[in-house]
């Protein structure tokens, strides 16, 4: 029989009514071994890679349809250039949508099994895309596919705020958040290179025999990190020992629990709280804003690398696919520099302010991410020609694969300092607004490339990166503490 422990607080029932007292269940203190941000070093990194690696698979599966798109329309007699589309498009569509629901449920069931049941999902429909005999059904297979392989990079990083402490997170966060960015740039080789040497079908069952891979090492290396729910599994073994046992204290609750504990009140709460977030935080509502254009900018420039390397420099398809490498180079080197960087200047910046961290104190890397895009999309416009070398284009993509990583690292860590408890659903948020903009905005690329070239094209995109993401990172830094102390949810946390 498990014994209670000694140092359990006892107090007073917050209901009025009852005149029982309430054991409340908390760490054994700040250096309690159960307590995530207490493991080793060792077992962080495992679970910090399982999940990078979950975060990579499924935004990998995203763009890896797009270089067969046209075999897939060949096979199934599609004409409609609309519909060949969203063979690729409606992924993010699900992407968008899945982490309202499933970063919620994370925060209800925990994080590990929410992980590993939506990747089983994903897994199950992904593979079912390999065997679709219709148009509709791909449609139908990818969309369900995309909200599985959607909670990895919503919940991702809520599994690191729950393991890794402020000080730490830099290096942890720059491989996880990495890890959703080089998957659409693999994606695209890979697909072209399975297009060309075999069917189709084969891009999605090589990423599911990958999934069936990582699902193996989850199962034994990721392990449930989320504070809530790890102290409430305590709570009832503590009241499995008691059922025997006769004493005053008749009802053991977490620190975590509300006084209406009702199981419909529990989960109403988390099923609206990403939409009360989106409505009741002006933090929130501000970045979405802010990452909405860079990633709608960023899609909108996606677009144009094959018909770049495929129409000006006459490249067979799976020669074109390479040069996302240049956009994987540029995030992998940016993310490296920018894991320090997240890091140290936190650490600087607390040691001046009396050794008092604050989340404003990871804005300063957005300030190398707003300079490096708009000159990316600046040399790629006006390079993108068939005179000019193609290692020209390939340099400036490099610049825009490095300006997207540390704005995004920047505002994620940002938003896992300031909503530690509900960092999941905000990031979420986040998620949907980037997502929308990827399924949105490229619908409108071609026409805006094909009326003025690459070169004003990206010229007007430049401009608006000026405009609006070089003042950013000043304007959050001055105002941004003002504004989080306006939210609801992170004044309180």
């Amino acid at each position: 029989m498990l014994k209670i422990p000694d140092n359990l607080r006892l107090e007073k029932a917050e209901d009025s009514t009852s005149d029982s007292d309430v054991m409340v269940v908390d760490w054994e203190g700040p250096d309690d071994p159960e307590n995530p941000k207490n493991w080793s070093i060792k077992k962080k990194w495992a679970v910090t890679l399982v999940v990078s690696f979950y975060a990579f698979l499924s935004p990998m599966s995203l763009s890896m349809i797009a270089p067969a798109s046209n075999q897939v329309a060949q096979e199934f007699g599609v004409t409609n250039k609309a519909v060949i589309a969203l063979f690729t498009s409606i992924y993010v569509l699900a992407y968008a949508l899945g982490p309202l629901t499933l970063a919620p449920l994370c925060e209800l069931f925990g994080r590990a099994r929410v992980l590993q049941l939506s990747n089983v999902f994903y897994f199950a429909w992904n593979l079912g895309c390999g065997f679709a005999q219709t148009p509709a059904q791909l449609i139908a297979f990818r969309f369900l596919s995309g909200v599985g392989g959607s909670a990895a990079p919503s919940i991702g990083g809520g599994v690191l705020g729950d393991v890794w402490k402020l000080e730490q997170r830099g290096q942890a966060m720059a491989i996880c958040t990495l890890a959703p960015q080089l998957g659409p740039c693999i994606g695209p080789i890979c697909g072209a290179w399975i297009t060309a040497r075999s069917s189709w079908r084969w891009v999605f069952w090589s990423t599911s025999i990958a999934c069936i891979c990582i699902q193996a090492i989850g199962v034994f290396y990721l392990k449930e990190t989320f504070a809530p729910v790890l102290l409430e599994r305590k709570a009832k073994h503590i009241r499995q020992a008691m059922e025997s046992e006769q004493g005053q204290v008749r009802e053991v609750r977490t620190i975590y629990d509300i006084t209406d504990r009702t199981w419909t009140t529990v989960v109403r709460k988390a099923l609206i709280r990403p939409f009360a977030l989106s409505v009741q935080e002006p933090i929130i509502q501000v970045f979405a804003a802010f990452l909405l254009f860079v990633y709608g900018t960023f899609f909108i420039f996606l677009t144009t690398i094959p018909s770049i390397y495929e129409g000006v420099y006459k490249e067979p398809v799976g020669t074109a696919g390479l040069h996302y490498l240049a956009l994987g180079i540029g995030s992998v080197l940016m993310s490296q520099i920018n894991a320090r960087l997240l890091d140290t200047s936190y650490k600087r910046f607390c040691k001046r302010n009396g050794g008092v961290g604050k989340p404003e104190f990871r804005l300063p890397s957005l300030v190398p991410g707003s300079i490096m895009l708009p000159m990316g999309l600046f040399i790629v416009g006006w390079t993108a020609r068939a005179d000019v070398h193609w290692i020209a284009p390939d340099i400036g993509i490099v610049f825009i694969g490095g300006g997207i990583i540390p704005i995004f690292q920047g505002i994620q860590t940002y938003i896992i300092d300031a909503f530690p408890l509900h960092a999941a659903s905000a990031l979420a948020v986040l998620a949907f607004f980037c997502l929308i903009a990827g399924f949105c905005f490229p619908l409108f690329a071609p026409a805006m490339y094909s009326a003025l070239g690459y070169g004003k094209a990206d010229t007007i995109l430049t401009c608006i990166a000026i405009a609006i993401g070089c003042p950013a990172p000043y304007l959050f830094w001055v105002y941004g503490e003002r504004i989080r102390n306006a939210s609801r949810y992170a004044k309180k946390q």
